[in-house]
């Protein structure tokens, strides 16, 4: 759970929202470190389209999505992190933002 300005965020359903989009593959999000609201909601995304740009996914989550849990941050990427089951793994990716 992502704690956005004393909001629950689940990942689950953000993730829910964005795989909806035709131009993603794949996604996951995590909770960073914001200095205004505690927390942010960050979305790692693996581009079925390689035409989508952060700014349509942007658009397409501000339709899709309530303002406190439209993701503030975007990184896209060529895989992301799974179990042996093919589950993906948030914790490597917040782990790795701890690291860098």
């Amino acid at each position: 759970m992502i704690l956005v300005s004393g909001f629950n965020v689940y990942p689950n359903e953000i993730e829910g929202v964005v795989a909806g989009h035709p131009g993603v593959l794949e996604c996951a999000c995590i909770g960073v470190s914001d200095k205004n609201s505690g927390e942010a909601v960050k979305l790692y995304v693996v581009r079925k389209d390689a035409q989508l740009t952060n700014e349509q996914l942007m658009d397409y989550c501000k339709e899709q999505l309530t303002a406190y849990k439209k993701p503030k941050y975007i990184e896209f990427r060529d895989e992301l992190p799974k179990s042996n089951v093919g589950k993906i793994l948030r914790r490597e990716l917040r782990d790795e933002k701890k690291v860098a």
